[in-house]
């Protein structure tokens, strides 16, 4: 059992003897709402559930062919909790327990609302921050929640609760399916207005039988939307489905995504070319604006032809497009005309043809739900690429998105570092104005891209780049990038590009572009424009959180700064001179590590420190002090050699946070004996289905797989001290 201050956790076989247990707790016996976790860690499966009568569900459930194969049952309770607040908690564990993977949901996806209610944001949030990370300590849980929070499995997760917008337009999408007339339903939708989301909620929505549904959060007012659910599912009680997904490197993350999901597998994920091994009775083309023809395709000419033989087209004037269409009942096409980038694309004519059929319909998304400038931001994108915006018209600006102009490209790439150390997913990405050399078998040189006396690599590998190990070091490109999600993107403009000031146009300068396949075969020179134009548009709406720009065009350079924000960068700390100093009122101690580990007491000298300045959120205080840490057993977080804020323990949980702690059993190469920093871990092991003892891991979180895990058994923990809680990197 857990027990905390505001809840606990409470453990039990999932079978009769279930209900005798029951008689001695209070929030299982009178009516309370509660919250339950059914498991089973041989198959690692999972349920997620909510109740005011405990009794009555576990009832429910044990009659329930599928939950009562599982074996165990988490009870969470507390005297704070209400019904808003279980079905809150509820949603996130569902949310954040599919991130996680460390179990399959056999939850349905329907029936996750957003619940907001007194206190959500200042109680309940921490509570459940709180169950999380007890949850982790008995293994139903693996990873932290800003871990998950940047995960694919997360971000496109079918079990993410749908915002009142994306609720209708699957309703939009459900009853176009319900209607026989349409054989193809186009959905249009800029970067970022969730088409992937809504692509695979459907695709889950589908393959998940109605005994699995939740459906008792629905009020009245969404009636139509449950009673649409189940004309659906009758319509398709059974579908044979596919996910076509263009580009193979989102195609390859999908199947990542799918193979994590019950009722899913990886096979249902494919490429174009792999819908001529069956027929469908519903097909899903997510980025259908990457469809191909028969246009510089280079290696892939011989297996195009070969498609298009087997299904009796000729293959000079059909498209990938026309397998779709053949091979499928009904085709729901997710597009954005304004995301074609080549010239192998699928013209936007062929999808205007198909739309004009009285058997297409064509629907529409327009809210955007990645980018936290808004439809405000892509409208501006859009303008500024499109030279429509003039001195008088206002630079944008917005408290929710950095968007910002550098001079420098070491600059920016120092920025990107520090925001990938302080959230993750931050990437620089180009625009294809350099020849790839380091690809090249005879090749002797290390980089790609010079920029001054800046050099830079490519992405080392086209699958899955941005979640790669050494991505935060290289330079992705359009085709490693698109339908990814990122927090930053530094973007560089390159010398394909450059801004023609007398006719307030952007101009291309095609034999800088290095695509061959991107321009080969194009005459006009708009039509490449066109595609450069969306190719910058569209890496421009990856970050969630910020847009770095750097151009190194100075005319291209010098438009931009009329309307984007030029970056400013003040130093938020200093070391201090000694004459400057004033301890704990304008400065904070740099220990040297071995120092700092285990002697912060009042009788300690600090004569021989140096002293440091804080940002400006923090006021010095004796709680704060600074270490520099060398090596690169935390560089996911830590680079080597940074000088790191922290904050001296004293007391509360440690669990999944960065601590700096003494033991005299450590040898860390890093830090040398007795020291370390790493992520604080705790671990409860069961024997004989009671707690036996308790085991700490500190883990080092570094891209270098050769730094291990520290775990100390319980009989070396009384000589394990924690000494500071970290902070930030300053």
């Amino acid at each position: 059992m857990i027990k905390s201050p505001i809840f606990s956790i409470e453990k039990f076989d999932f079978d009769s003897s279930l209900f005798d247990e029951f008689n001695t707790i209070h929030y299982a016996k009178d009516l309370w709402p509660v919250v339950y976790i059914l498991s089973d860690g041989t198959i690692n499966e999972a349920y997620v559930g909510e109740t005011t009568d405990a009794y009555a569900r576990m009832g429910s459930h044990l009659k329930n062919n599928k939950k009562n194969k599982l074996s165990a049952v988490h009870l969470i309770s507390s005297e704070k909790f209400n019904k808003s607040a279980t079905l809150d908690i509820e949603s996130n564990l569902i949310k954040y327990i599919s991130g996680d993977g460390q179990y399959k949901l056999i939850n349905g996806n329907v029936g996750l609302a957003n619940h907001n209610y007194y206190q959500k944001k200042e109680v309940y949030w921490d509570i459940f921050k709180s169950i999380w990370d007890n949850l982790r300590s008995v293994g139903i849980a693996k990873h932290p929640i800003d871990y998950i929070d940047n995960s694919d499995l997360f971000k496109y997760s079918p079990y993410k609760t749908l915002s009142y917008e994306q609720k209708n337009s699957l309703l939009m999408i459900m009853k176009n399916l319900l209607d026989n007339t349409y054989k193809n339903i186009i959905i249009e939708g800029g970067a970022g207005t969730g088409k992937t989301i809504l692509a695979i909620f459907l695709f889950k929505l589908l393959n998940t039988s109605n005994e699995d549904f939740n459906f008792e959060e629905f009020g009245n007012d969404e009636f139509e939307f449950m009673e649409i659910v189940f004309e659906l599912k009758k319509k398709y009680p059974n579908p044979k489905m596919a996910l076509v997904v263009p580009m193979s490197s989102f195609r390859t993350t999908l199947k990542k995504v799918f193979k994590n999901i019950k009722g899913l597998n990886a096979n249902m994920v494919i490429g174009p070319a792999e819908i001529i091994k069956d027929t469908f009775d519903i097909v899903i083309v997510d980025e259908s604006h990457r469809l191909r023809r028969r246009v510089n395709l280079g290696a892939y000419f011989r297996a195009f032809d070969v498609v298009c033989e087997k299904l009796n087209l000729d293959r000079y004037t059909c498209n990938e497009l026309d397998w779709i269409m053949k091979q499928s009942e009904t085709a729901i096409y997710f597009y954005d005309e304004n995301q074609s980038i080549k010239p192998s694309d699928v013209k936007k004519e062929s999808f205007d043809i198909m739309k004009a059929n009285s058997y297409s319909k064509t629907e529409y998304l327009k809210s955007q739900f990645r980018v936290k400038g808004g439809n405000d931001y892509v409208k501006y994108i859009g303008n500024l690429l499109k030279c429509n915006l003039s001195n008088s018209d206002n630079i944008f600006n917005s408290k929710e998105y950095e968007f910002i102009l550098f001079d420098s490209i070491e600059e920016m790439i120092n920025q990107i570092k520090s925001r990938d150390i302080e959230t993750g997913l931050s990437r620089l990405v180009a625009g294809y104005s350099w020849p790839w050399m380091t690809n090249k078998k005879d090749s002797k040189q290390d980089y790609d891209i010079q920029i001054g006396n800046t050099q830079l690599k490519w992405n080392s590998t086209n699958i899955d780049w941005v979640n790669s190990k050494d991505s935060i070091n290289e330079v992705g490109c359009i085709h490693t990038t698109q339908g990814y999600d990122l927090n930053y993107t530094g973007i560089i403009f390159g010398n394909e590009i450059t801004y023609d000031k007398e006719n307030n146009q952007i101009r291309i300068l095609k034999e800088n572009y290095y695509d061959v396949n991107g321009k080969q075969s194009i005459v006009d020179p708009e039509e490449l424009k066109d595609f450069i134009v969306n190719i910058y548009k569209t890496i421009m709406l990856r970050g969630i959180k910020g847009t770095y720009v750097y151009a190194c065009d100075k005319n291209l350079r010098d438009y931009f700064s009329q309307f984007i924000p030029q970056i400013k960068i003040e130093q938020e700390t200093i070391i201090l001179q000694e004459s400057e100093v004033i301890p704990y009122v304008n400065s904070i101690p740099i220990y040297d590590l071995k120092v700092a580990a285990g002697n912060f007491s009042e009788l300690q000298t600090v004569t021989d420190c140096q002293w440091t300045s804080l940002p400006k959120q923090y006021k010095p205080s004796n709680d704060l002090f600074a270490c520099k840490i060398v090596g690169e057993s935390m560089n996911k977080i830590i680079p080597n050699g940074s000088i790191c804020l922290f904050r001296k323990y004293s007391g509360g949980s440690r669990d999944g946070k960065i601590v700096l702690v003494e033991h005299t059993s450590i040898q860390d190469p890093d830090f040398g004996s007795g020291y370390t920093v790493k992520e604080y871990r705790s671990i409860k092991n069961i024997e004989n289905d009671s707690w036996n003892h308790t085991s700490i891991i500190l883990k080092p979180l570094s891209h270098n797989s050769e730094f291990n895990d520290i775990v100390l058994e319980e009989d070396e923990l009384s000589s394990l001290k924690v000494i500071g809680v970290f902070e930030r990197v300053l």
